[in-house]
C-alpha cells in the first residue's frame, strides 16, 4: 500500500490532499512512513551537499535527521500543505534544528542558482499530473539548482503495478496522539488510465472515519528522461532499488540522480 515506504500524493500542487491537510491526519505521517531504506539513500546525498532545498518536505524528517548528523550548510524544506509544516516546525523545535520552512510548491517559490542540491522524496514527483505542470516544476529546478548541482527523486515503477496492492485487505494499524488505534486502508477508484491512478484512503478511529482522495501519475525512465532533458536537465545516475541495483522490470522504483 502506499503509505509503506512513503507517499506524499497530493503535496505538490494547487490542490493538497487531506490526508496532508487536516492536522489529525498529518499528524499520522511519521507513523505510517517510518525512517526507511529510502531515506538513507537520500540522507548521505543530503549530508554530501552543502544547501540543500527538499521540495515535498512533509514533516521535515529527513532534513532534521540531516541537521542532527552533522550537517552544517543551509537546509530548506519547501511544501504546500501547512499542517504537515506544523508538524515540521514543531519537531524541528523540539529538537534544536535549524532548517528553513517554506510554505508553497514549485509553481509559487522561487529560487536562483541557490542550492547544491534538490530533492523530491516519498514519491512526491508523481503528484506532478499534467505535461505542463511538470515542465514548471522541472524549470523551477533547475533554475533553484547552481551549476553541476543535482537533483534527486524516485517514482514508483509502473512495469511492478503497484497499485494492484493497493487494497482495503492490506490495510495498516498506527496509533495517534491520545493512543487510539487507527485503522489505515487504501482502495483504487478506478481502472487505471492514461498512466494516472485514483485512490482513496480511508483513516478509520475509535470516533470516526476520514478519506482522503489522491491522484498519482507513473512514468516509465523514457519518458521521464524526455522531460529532464527538455528542462535542461541530464540523468548522471538511475536505479531500480535504495541499494543501486540496475533498474529492470521487476524494479519497484525508478531512482533518478540528474545534473544541471
Amino acid at each position: 500500500m502506499p503509505a509503506a515506504g512513503a507517499d506524499r500524493a497530493g503535496r505538490s500542487g494547487a490542490s493538497v490532499d487531506r490526508a496532508y491537510s487536516d492536522p489529525a491526519l498529518a499528524a499520522l505521517y511519521d507513523a505510517l512512513n517510518p525512517w526507511g531504506p529510502g531515506d538513507d539513500f537520500y540522507l548521505e546525498l543530503v549530508m554530501s551537499a552543502a544547501s540543500v532545498l527538499d521540495v515535498g518536505c512533509g514533516t521535515g524528517a529527513l532534513l532534521r535527521r540531516a541537521r542532527e548528523a552533522g550537517h552544517g550548510g543551509r537546509l530548506c524544506g519547501l511544501d504546500p500543505a501547512a499542517a504537515m509544516l506544523g508538524c515540521a516546525r514543531r519537531e524541528a523545535a523540539r529538537s534544536g534544528a535549524e532548517v528553513e520552512w517554506v510554505l508553497g510548491d514549485l509553481g509559487s517559490a522561487r529560487w536562483e542558482g541557490e542550492f547544491e542540491l534538490v530533492v523530491m522524496t516519498g514519491h512526491a514527483f508523481q503528484v506532478l499530473l499534467g505535461d505542463g505542470e511538470v515542465r514548471t516544476a522541472l524549470a523551477a529546478v533547475r533554475a533553484a539548482l547552481a551549476d553541476g548541482g543535482r537533483f534527486a527523486f524516485e517514482t514508483r515503477n509502473p512495469a511492478a503495478r503497484p497499485w494492484e496492492r493497493w487494497t482495503p485487505e492490506h490495510a495498516v494499524e498506527v496509533v495517534d496522539g491520545t493512543g487510539a488505534a487507527v485503522r489505515v486502508a487504501h482502495e483504487v477508484r478506478e481502472p487505471v488510465a492514461d498512466g494516472t491512478v485514483r485512490f482513496t484512503t480511508t483513516f478509520t478511529g475509535p470516533d470516526r472515519e476520514r478519506a482522503s482522495r489522491s491522484e498519482l501519475r507513473f512514468w516509465d525512465a523514457e519518458t521521464l528522461d524526455g522531460f529532464l532533458a527538455g528542462a535542461g536537465l541530464t540523468v548522471a545516475e538511475r536505479y531500480g532499488d535504495w541499494v543501486r541495483g540496475p533498474l529492470t522490470g521487476s524494479s519497484p522504483e525508478i531512482v533518478t540522480v540528474a545534473r544541471r
